[in-house]
């Protein structure tokens, strides 16, 4: 792994060379996948890989179809400690079909290149959890699949079945977090609306639990229409002005910025700038600089859960005819895989109590970085950070916190554990609750000798 992590424009080349050799570009079988198509694909990948993969559902869409997931690891269906989960969403929008086609084709060919003895692909999925949502919007696609790419109008198939945007669908933390942002409140983990489930479409609502149900560090939702990557915030901070659009910081604007060159300068043409007549600076945007959006999942990932998400519009032509797929593909193929490497920078590590037992859900803090981050229930956790030197704080409720300097390269993440010592008020009410059962245990006793 670090070698791979150390050096990734090698990596890159070496990867490009195996394309020129003929090895995993495979155009020849490149063609637009229909729900059933796009089933028999992923199965087809779980036969060929089956010590490796795994399928899943995370729900059902409107009309009943699945909401298929390809995981790829070392050993699928279990989460390893110290081990990021990624994921890869696409076909949000019905009609934007090209990063449904590119995630049905990453998954063969990491199958078939670590079949293949392909280090930096087998060191990927040994160390890396990988999730694939191939299409989050099967019934809108079938709408736009129905037109075909000939026809197919800039809205048709864009929503779910009832027509619903599901990238406007998510519930709206972004005001809550202005909201904390100036007085001082919570940054990181919102709280849902009470009424939240009634608010969501079928599709929304399998998202959301399964990012409650997995600890996900770094994804991207794969778009069309465009050519850029494009990072959080969606949404602006300011009033709408026709005509003018605000910068949206996170308080990982530097991370993000980071994460979005990496994909766009991995692309073949992205990081050029002039595409689909427009010109994006480096290939990359701050979504709300470019146009405000709200209850988008992008946003929603990081005000929520662990996760960094970006968004990519990664082709002009929103459905494009199968002819222009192996172009594409070699295109993004590579930027698809630096990216998923992203997740392995920063920090990680473990947080135990003084009898090392692991802590869930301990808060981890880093000093001028107004975003905090939580350990999973195996008290793990995960920071992407840029290099350089951090004040880190590991805390939680009844603990001491703890505090760490760490210096943070930029090869794989730098380990990091922390040991909570339970407050003298905890300890007490410990003992004070093993009093209360030893007398508990007594009473019964007694009763039972006086019986």
């Amino acid at each position: 792994m670090q070698q791979a992590w150390t050096l990734p424009w090698l990596a890159a080349l070496l990867l490009g060379l195996m394309g020129l050799m003929g090895l995993p570009a495979h155009g020849s079988d490149f063609q637009h996948h229909r729900y059933e198509d796009m089933v028999r694909a992923m199965f087809a990948v779980q036969s060929e890989c089956p010590y490796i993969t795994r399928i899943y559902s995370i729900g059902r869409s409107v009309e009943g179809r699945h909401l298929y997931v390809l995981e790829l690891s070392d050993n699928p269906g279990i989460h390893e400690t110290l081990e990021p989960e990624f994921k890869y969403v696409g076909n949000m929008h019905g009609n934007e079909v090209l990063g449904r086609e590119l995630l049905i084709k990453l998954g063969q060919f990491l199958c078939e290149e670590y079949r293949a003895g392909n280090q930096r692909i087998m060191r990927l999925i040994h160390d890396t959890r990988i999730h694939i949502l191939p299409s989050m919007n099967p019934d809108g696609y079938e709408v736009a699949a129905r037109q075909g790419p000939e026809f197919n109008g800039y809205l048709v198939g864009r929503g779910n079945s009832r027509e619903i945007d599901l990238n406007r669908n998510f519930p709206d933390l972004n005001a809550l977090m202005y909201y904390y942002e100036k007085t001082s409140g919570r940054n990181h983990h919102l709280p849902l609306p009470d009424n939240w489930e009634q608010q969501v479409e079928p599709e929304t609502m399998a998202v959301i639990k399964w990012m409650q149900n997995y600890n996900f560090i770094l994804s991207a939702n794969l778009h069309g229409g465009a050519v850029v990557a494009n990072y959080p915030f969606d949404k602006s901070r300011d009033p709408r002005i026709r005509g003018r659009t605000t910068y949206a910081a996170t308080p990982d604007d530097k991370i993000f910025r980071k994460l979005a060159r990496t994909y766009s300068y991995a692309h073949s043409w992205m990081h050029k700038g002039w595409n689909c007549g427009d010109f994006f600076d480096e290939g990359i945007t701050n979504g709300a600089s470019w146009y405000s959006l709200s209850k988008g999942m992008q946003d929603f990932n990081y005000l929520y859960t662990n996760c960094f998400e970006i968004t990519l519009e990664l082709s002009c032509d929103k459905f494009p005819p199968a002819s222009a797929l192996p172009r594409e593909w070699l295109g993004n193929r590579e930027a698809l895989v630096s990216y998923l490497e992203q997740v392995h920078h920063g920090i990680k590590g473990m947080v135990y109590d003084e009898n090392s037992n692991p802590v869930g859900n301990a808060e981890i803090s880093v000093a001028g970085v107004n975003h905090d981050v939580t350990t999973g229930v195996d008290g793990d956790y995960f920071r992407l950070l840029l290099p350089g030197t951090y004040t880190v704080t590991a805390s939680a409720p009844g603990y001491v916190p703890s505090t760490s300097t760490v210096t943070v390269g930029p090869a794989e993440a730098i380990q990091v554990c922390f040991f909570l010592c339970r407050t003298w008020v905890q300890i007490y009410k410990l003992k004070e609750g093993t009093k209360r059962e030893i007398n508990k245990q007594s009473g019964r006793t007694k009763n039972l000798i006086e019986e």
